[in-house]
């Protein structure tokens, strides 16, 4: 009998366990994503005894992958970056207008200018020319697929939750912060409301004396901003407005043939 070989490791948590997922199913055709909303499963503990809210994610089947998230995180960080170094090469730093010393008869190495790059106190041969621009674009569709995968990443470690308002009773930052800890959401908080204009006073004044708590629109809802924080919650309008331009992203041209101009589609 030959000897059992070794056993695979375990997945690791946290992102580890989603990879683990990706890896059993979720490339297979028709494979159902255990834990999704569409699929009916609970998103918290306070949607219990309520008709659970169906967020369409059909169309991101078999299309989930991590690498996706690390695409989109390192464009959001990139793409608005502007490097200011700059250094000054031999002719732009001051002096050095003069030969030191005479070509020949003195023994020492030749030398045409005492700011050379490879003197003490000279110009930089290669180094950076500020300011320069990191700007690039990634895909439209490449950016809604990574926001699509990011909210899967997000249910599936139990870190969505759904709520009908973000109305609370106070404006004492403490209310909300015992409130987090009561529902178990974690250190740190992202709050999705449809538009600046709906969001409540008293969680707008809440959350701008709480480091770890942020609010945000639900159309400058982005996947870096959700791989920061622990937790996610979103309310209903938030969840009909998200899986509105979704699923628009998925169609908006036709097949093959793009006849009709990007956008004139625009829901």
């Amino acid at each position: 009998m030959r000897a059992p070989g070794p056993r695979a490791p375990a997945p690791r948590a946290g992102l580890g366990r989603v990879a683990a997922w990706l890896r059993a199913g979720a490339g297979r055709p028709g494979g159902a994503a255990p834990g999704c909303v569409c699929h009916g499963a609970p998103v918290s503990a306070g949607c219990r005894g309520r008709a659970l809210p169906r967020f369409n994610c059909h169309r991101a089947e078999g299309q989930r992958t991590l690498d996706v998230l690390h695409q989109v995180a390192v464009w959001q960080k990139n793409f608005k970056r502007i490097s200011y170094a700059k250094t000054k090469t031999r002719a732009e730093v001051s002096g050095g207008g003069r030969k030191p010393w005479q070509q020949k008869g003195s023994g020492r190495a030749r030398h045409g200018s005492i700011r050379s790059p490879i003197w003490r106190g000279g110009g930089v041969a290669h180094g950076p020319r500020g300011p320069t621009s990191y700007y690039y674009m990634l895909p439209m569709k490449v950016r809604a697929l990574g926001l699509k995968v990011a909210l899967t990443v997000k249910l599936m470690q139990d870190d969505l939750h759904i709520v009908d308002s973000l109305e609370l009773p106070t404006a004492d930052p403490q209310y909300l912060t015992e409130l987090a800890q009561y529902r178990h959401w974690g250190s740190s908080v992202l709050l999705v409301d449809l538009t600046h204009e709906e969001m409540p006073k008293n969680v707008v004044e809440a959350t701008s004396r709480l480091k770890s708590f942020n609010l945000i629109p639900a159309v400058g809802l982005n996947v870096y901003s959700m791989l920061k924080h622990q937790t996610l919650v979103l309310t209903l309008p938030s969840i009909a407005f998200l899986e509105d331009k979704l699923l628009w992203q998925d169609s908006r041209y036709t097949p093959l043939y793009p006849f009709r101009l990007p956008y004139n589609d625009f829901p």
